[in-house]
């Protein structure tokens, strides 16, 4: 899960709780099973983006965990927030992926490399941005395949990329 706004408890049966706030993320992996419940306890909304990925295996053990990280790491720049357990980013997924965020400023713009046999979806988490010459606007979603991506904030824009391998059942 992705925080956009507000906060967000997490509690489990392997003893974990937490909350995390805007920016903050919390993985979770339910491997062979585990109970799970989150929560928004504060008086603000809480606005999130709770992404699943399906594991390049069954049968892994339960995990959890969050990270906190800083918004100025995203700031008219790339930050890896995910990756595969053989990638830079913090948070390591049993799978080929990849999770960078952005917050852009207005005007700014910014480049994204989708190379050869991968793909990327782009979410507008805030704003409105040019991407591609393909407006989005707040909640909006671009599918990228193969193709470097130029994006430019018309707003203050937030937005998410998740890059992998190119898929192959369409």
């Amino acid at each position: 899960s992705y925080v956009v706004d507000g906060e967000l408890t997490h509690g489990d049966t392997m003893g974990n709780k937490n909350t995390i706030s805007r920016g903050h993320v919390q993985y979770m992996s339910a491997g062979t099973g585990v109970y799970h419940s989150e929560h928004n306890l504060g008086d603000s909304i809480t606005r999130l983006l709770q992404i699943w990925v399906v594991p390049d295996k069954k049968d892994y053990k339960p995990a959890y965990g969050d990270y906190r990280f800083n918004a100025e790491d995203r700031k008219n720049k790339w930050l890896n927030i995910v990756s595969s357990k053989d990638g830079d980013a913090p948070i390591k997924i049993n799978q080929d992926a990849n999770f960078y965020v952005v917050e852009l400023d207005e005007g700014k713009e910014i480049d994204f490399s989708v190379e050869s046999g991968r793909q990327a979806y782009l979410v507008q988490i805030e704003g409105s941005s040019i991407i591609n010459d393909v407006e989005l606007d707040e909640r909006d979603g671009l599918e990228v395949v193969e193709e470097n991506i130029l994006i430019k904030a018309n707003t203050k824009s937030h937005i998410l990329v998740i890059e992998m391998k190119k898929s192959t059942r369409w």
